[in-house]
């Protein structure tokens, strides 16, 4: 069972791609005011998506504002979800359906709506006022705009307080629940089930608490209503058969969830305890959050007073004999540096999270960009390398997390994790790994006194011994002011220097034996292009690359996760390719970085624009690179 309209492209491919006769995933955007429980909707709505057994992928688009002014278009929240019968990977390029709960959120969402589209608008709050504080000039309904789509106009704020009246509760509380009024609605058009819903209701209210049951009315009769009213001649409901995933148990998991996790992980691996100090910052306090309820992982957390002080704490944890772990975004990195250069000056294992966001100072913190590369890899006073490695997706958070552990314990060394906000807030089917599947690396503390000097190393990764304070006969000193390269007293002599720093930088550098080498995610080692991404641009370049074959182009996907070292291979698999493509969300720092190490003559994809990359985009791209 289809839409009747034109079901649309799926993942938001390009018109080729979407000429087909059958659905096999929707797109579907919810947007409204920021008190309107659009997020909630969105995450209710997945929920019903998982258990169903679809695929899917969200993008969850906050606002910048803390509390814009209602009926704004700087206070619009959105969802958006991609789901279907196939293996999704983006949250796709084009809704196929969009739920606008007020003027703004139509204003605000209306270009990025496919052609043919759906649009489900809430008639109730389409007053004059709100109609020109969305900044439209006319009523949008009538000036001929909505022309290319199908409109559906429902009295949404009106079914609502219909609803909630027997309960008695307030007029503010009764229109709350018009987001699950909608949920029920669009829960029929796909033929979710709504258990999951009705048992989150009752748990977070109380089955006898007039809120609560207000909310299930509501979300049972926005069902009702698609199953009985006008709108059930125009629409017929959605099937989308389960995909076919790989035999496990899954959940539905975000990234800051699985980086989280991916850190326990990590820390029981390395049959360490953990201390996570951090500081509050968007998008990346989640990850204080999540750590702060797992004390009984051997996990401590604590709430600095500001990053510095958050860095130099999960420092001094590490010196104590703990994994000292911190989290942030861009312009909270900005102030570690300085104790992450004491992390690489004492040589002791740290984790550095950097959950991106876009734009300088504080910038746009709600939104998504790439462009820390550069102070992750070079982005400290004095010749100051560190191990960087990135997240493709959510659920890669988790392998990523373990990663980061591993070598930051086994080289002594701080390592930064980059990931970025549409990761950390998006959300997929994750099938959740069995531990044994994973080797552990427990890291051994050096106890014997015999011989002991400080900078002695390991003869394979140059890393020093981790002595904890206190161990009997192994009182040392170690510190920011440069040392002997062997007993680390102070030093000030120019040899001893120059061997310090061609030392460490040998240590990181020898990391690139120790990690897989660059395969190639879609296509073949060699041909006539390759588009080589980072981070979160794995789904639409893999998307566009698989659509770009199937039309007979010769295009390959290469998508790095170290990103420094580079894997040994890299500068081979990229020259064997006639033309290389660097699709990124910054002003070309792969690229720069690329061409900077191999002196190769790529190209950039470069986005800047909050949002994540489109994968029709990328496809245009490709056929420019091509000659298409």
């Amino acid at each position: 069972m289809n839409l009747q309209a034109n079901p649309g492209r799926g993942d938001g491919s390009s018109a080729e791609a979407g000429a087909q006769a059958d659905v096999d995933s929707v797109v579907v955007r919810f947007a409204g005011d920021s008190g309107d429980g659009v997020q909630l909707l969105g995450h209710q709505f997945s929920q019903e998506t998982a258990l169903a057994g679809n695929s899917l992928a969200t993008f969850p688009d906050f606002p910048a504002e803390i509390r814009a002014p209602t009926g704004t278009t700087y206070g619009v929240s959105a969802f958006q979800i991609n789901f279907g019968s196939r293996v999704v990977k983006t949250a796709g390029d084009q809704p196929d359906v969009l739920v606008a709960l007020n003027p703004a959120a139509l204003k605000v969402n209306l270009n990025v709506v496919r052609p043919g589209g759906l649009i489900i608008l809430d008639s109730g709050a389409f007053r004059e006022k709100e109609i020109k504080r969305a900044t439209f000039d006319t009523d949008p309904r009538t000036d001929g705009s909505l022309k290319q789509y199908r409109v559906i106009e429902i009295d949404i704020s009106a079914q609502a307080l219909e609803v909630a009246k027997p309960f008695g509760v307030s007029q503010k509380e009764a229109l709350r629940t018009k987001n699950l009024w909608v949920l029920g609605l669009v829960s029929w058009m796909y033929d979710r089930e709504m258990k999951s819903t009705s048992e989150y209701i009752a748990r977070k209210f109380g089955s006898e608490d007039p809120v609560g049951q207000a909310n299930v009315a509501a979300l049972r009769a926005g069902h009702a209503y698609g199953e009985t009213h006008e709108i059930s001649g125009e629409i017929t409901p959605v099937s989308l058969p389960a995909v076919k995933f790989e035999p496990g148990t899954y959940r539905l998991v975000n990234g800051a969830e699985a980086l989280s996790w991916g850190l326990v992980a990590g820390a029981q691996l390395a049959n360490l305890e953990a201390v996570l100090a951090s500081y509050p910052i968007t998008p990346s306090s989640p990850v204080l959050h999540i750590l702060a309820k797992l004390k009984q992982f051997g996990i401590t957390t604590f709430q600095a007073e500001d990053e510095i002080a958050a860095c130099c704490a999960a420092l001094g944890a590490s010196f104590g004999g703990k994994l000292g772990i911190t989290a942030s975004s861009g312009p909270g990195i900005a102030l570690k540096t300085e104790a992450i250069g004491l992390g690489i000056a004492t040589e002791l294992p740290l984790v550095v999270v950097n959950t991106q966001r876009a734009g300088p100072s504080t910038g746009l913190p709600t939104k998504t960009e790439q462009s820390d590369l550069f102070i992750a890899v070079w982005g400290r006073n004095a010749d100051a390398p560190i191990p960087v490695i990135a997240s493709r997706s959510p659920g890669d958070c988790f392998d990523v997390a373990i990663e980061a552990v591993r070598l930051a314990t086994k080289y002594m060394t701080p390592v930064m994790i980059l990931s970025d906000g549409y990761i950390a807030n998006a959300a997929e089917p994750w099938r959740i790994p069995s531990m044994k599947d994973y080797k552990p690396f427990p890291k051994a503390f050096r106890t014997d006194p015999e011989g002991y000097q400080v900078f002695q190393r390991d003869p394979d990764t140059l890393a020093r011994a981790w002595v904890k304070p206190g161990t009997p006969g192994m009182m040392h000193r170690i510190g920011g002011i440069e040392r002997d390269s062997l007993t680390g007293n102070i030093s000030y002599e120019a040899a001893n220097h120059q061997k310090m720093t061609d030392t460490r930088f040998a240590k990181i550098n020898g990391i690139a034996n120790d990690i897989p080498e660059q395969d190639v995610e879609v296509g073949e080692t060699s041909g006539k292009l390759a588009v080589v991404g980072w981070g979160s641009t794995f789904g639409p370049i893999n998307r566009a690359v698989h659509n770009m074959r199937a039309r007979g182009h010769s295009v390959s996907h290469i998508h790095i996760r170290h990103i420094w070292p580079l894997p040994r291979n890299l500068e081979t698999l990229l020259k064997s390719f006639d033309k290389v493509l660097v699709a990124e969300m910054n002003q070309g720092q792969m690229l720069t970085l690329l061409k900077s190490q191999y002196l190769i003559d790529a190209k950039g994809l470069l986005q800047v624009s909050g949002q994540p990359l489109k994968i029709a985009r990328v496809e245009a791209a490709i056929k420019e690179q091509l000659g298409v």
